[in-house]
């Protein structure tokens, strides 16, 4: 059986929305919409959109994330409390084992590549 392209194209996957979880919030209230795409046939490589509105939330990577801020800003601040701001065009990489905390200004949306060993 041959393999096809597989075009991103945002409304054609499958959705989930829900408010971050409870344990993990640090400020607000944020809901989340992801919309994901792909999963590869060993299950550990994902990809899709994700977007939030504002808020702050604990973040504890077990898996490597691609990501590229499609619209808004965020800021992302390590365990040791160096942050960055992200925003519309910028490209990065979040490494597994990363700890630190992800803060939305205003709402975001992002493209995500996930893959987890």
């Amino acid at each position: 059986m041959s393999k096809k392209l597989l075009r991103i194209v945002e409304g054609s996957g499958a959705r989930e929305a829900g408010p971050v979880a409870e344990e993990k919030l640090l400020a607000g209230k944020p809901q989340q919409l992801t919309e994901h795409f792909f999963t590869n046939a060993k299950e550990n490589f994902f990809c899709g959109v994700w977007s939030s509105d504002a808020g702050k939330w604990k973040l504890s990577y077990s898996e490597d994330e691609f990501c590229y801020i499609i619209d808004g800003e965020a800021v992302i601040t390590d365990a040791e409390g160096h942050s960055e701001r992200v925003t519309t065009g910028d490209a990065f990489c979040i490494p597994a084992g990363f700890e630190g905390s992800w803060e939305t200004i205003g709402s975001v949306k992002k493209f995500y590549a996930i893959y987890e060993e």
